[in-house]
């Protein structure tokens, strides 16, 4: 089980999990809630980080948001820098997938001087992937039809538990390589709840104006980039843009993965977070 605390910082109360040992490492998602039973993406960093799992403004215990303009991803980036503050951390790494990734990329941006390294996987530095056919989101997939359909029930108060339940399954089976292997991948306990707030407000606020592509050129900070080689939600080729715009980045392609590559090929995945973890050692 991973350990709870409340951080107190300049700008609100909030909840962290700690899990590990070794030098501090920041993960979150932008609109996910996370308790003692840790995240399937940041389990895999417990053996060579400590990990600083993060319920950002409006998930878990953490403080409510005084305005909507504070779940935007600059001032949730400031709020990351209250907590790296009050924890007494100098500078730490992160770590983010999806839209924890563009998260991450925004965090890099305005505040390189508190990050050691990076490691973003499944993103895209701008709301281009929107448009693209191989993303589930593009009205250009197969996919997105169907999409539509789960969402309505999973936002329709009227929808019965099992319904959404069942509606959730089916969204995460389009984002696997094997979908017939679910049970396997989501067996063991873990969080990550979607908190509908704050992902209405990265839908429909900041989404839409989200482009980032010039401001990564000029971030020194080194980087991991990864990808599934089919990901249907953010297709490859923005993860490749990632790292050709970065000036220090790597990238790793997962070929037998969708977009959850951390639970499809989890030894591959756990062998790069070693070299992450090695990075900048030298």
């Amino acid at each position: 089980m991973w350990q709870r605390e409340m951080a107190d910082t300049r700008r609100g109360k909030f909840e962290i999990f700690t899990r590990g040992e070794g030098s501090p490492l920041c993960i979150t998602h932008f609109y996910s809630e996370f308790n003692e039973r840790g995240y399937y993406f940041a389990d895999a960093f417990t053996g060579h980080f400590k990990v600083y799992l993060i319920n950002l403004k409006e998930t878990g215990k953490s403080c409510k948001a005084d305005s909507e303009r504070e779940l935007g991803m600059e001032e949730t980036c400031k709020d990351l820098e209250s907590v790296r503050e009050a924890l007494g951390i100098e500078k730490w790494g992160f770590a983010g997938h999806s839209a924890g990734g563009m998260l991450g990329l925004v965090y890099a941006a305005i505040f390189p001087r508190s990050l050691t390294k990076i490691l973003i996987g499944g993103a895209s530095a701008s709301k281009d992937y929107m448009k693209h056919e191989g993303s589930m989101y593009s009205p250009k997939s197969p996919l997105n039809k169907r999409l539509k359909a789960l969402f309505s029930i999973l936002k329709s108060p009227s929808s019965a538990k099992e319904e959404r339940a069942k509606a959730m399954r089916e969204w995460t089976e389009m984002s696997l390589y094997r979908p017939e292997k679910f049970e396997d991948y989501f067996s063991r306990p873990s969080s990550g709840r979607v908190v509908q707030k704050r992902l209405d407000y990265f839908s429909f606020h900041e989404l839409p104006n989200y482009d980032i592509r010039e401001k990564l050129k000029h971030v020194p900070v080194p980087a991991f980039i990864y990808c599934g080689k089919y990901d249907a939600q953010c297709p490859l080729p923005f993860s490749e843009e990632i790292h050709r715009l970065l000036p220090d980045s790597k990238l790793f392609v997962f070929n037998q993965s969708n977009h959850v590559p951390f639970l499809e090929e989890e030894d591959l995945f756990k062998e790069m977070v070693r070299q992450f973890a090695e990075l900048g050692n030298a």
